[in-house]
């Protein structure tokens, strides 16, 4: 344990670089492709306007690149990571790690059972089903946890001020964007998502 410990202590910052950069390349890149290929619909639908939704839309492109930013410099040492806010303890960088691995399977899972539902943004031109099965009984927003779990675990292993400041961004952005996605979803599907919304938690 100790091995590994000092394995991940010393390469901790290219590690959750190659992490979020598969994250994203599986989770966003290779989910639209096959969602494109699937319907030939663009699954991503933020609008590029000034409206609520656009705002969000850009502001997290923003967040999201600069979270990568922040890694590359961490694991080029251009930044020291030993100004930290506070010391993990090992067997909490290790849950740490065991939970940005959960976070990546449930994102991959809950997106598969989206299937071609699945949208970045809020899709008003293109009425999607209502998906209630899998992952989604238990939660209404598991691919929004899955986010949230992921960006926590970056938190809890490199606890540094700007990556504090990205994540508490990033938690911002998210609990705004799913509460637009669900008033979206009450005027698409309405009794149906009321009921829905009823039975199942938002998170768990």
């Amino acid at each position: 344990m100790h091995t590994i410990n000092t394995f991940f202590a010393d390469h901790q910052a290219w590690t959750l670089l190659v992490y979020f950069v598969a994250s994203f390349a599986l989770g966003f890149v290779w989910r639209s492709w096959a969602t494109y290929r699937s319907t030939g619909i663009n699954p991503l639908v933020l609008p590029r306007n000034d409206t609520t939704l656009g705002y969000i839309g850009r502001a997290f492109k923003w967040v999201m690149a600069l979270i990568f930013v922040t890694l590359v410099a961490y694991a080029q040492q251009w930044v020291p990571t030993t100004a930290t806010l506070w010391l993990s303890p090992w067997w909490l960088r290790v849950l740490a790690w065991l939970g940005l691995l959960v976070a990546m399977a449930c994102l991959l899972v809950a997106q598969s059972q989206m299937g071609n539902a699945w949208r970045i943004g809020i899709d008003t031109r293109n009425a999607t089903k209502l998906v209630t099965h899998g992952m989604f009984r238990y939660s209404r927003k598991p691919i929004f946890l899955a986010l949230r779990c992921a960006v926590a675990g970056l938190l809890i292993l490199l606890p540094t001020a700007p990556v504090l400041a990205l994540v508490l961004a990033a938690e911002l952005l998210m609990q705004i964007q799913v509460r637009l996605e669900e008033e979206h979803l009450s005027k698409q599907h309405g009794s149906v998502y009321t009921q829905y919304c009823a039975q199942v938690r938002r998170w768990l």
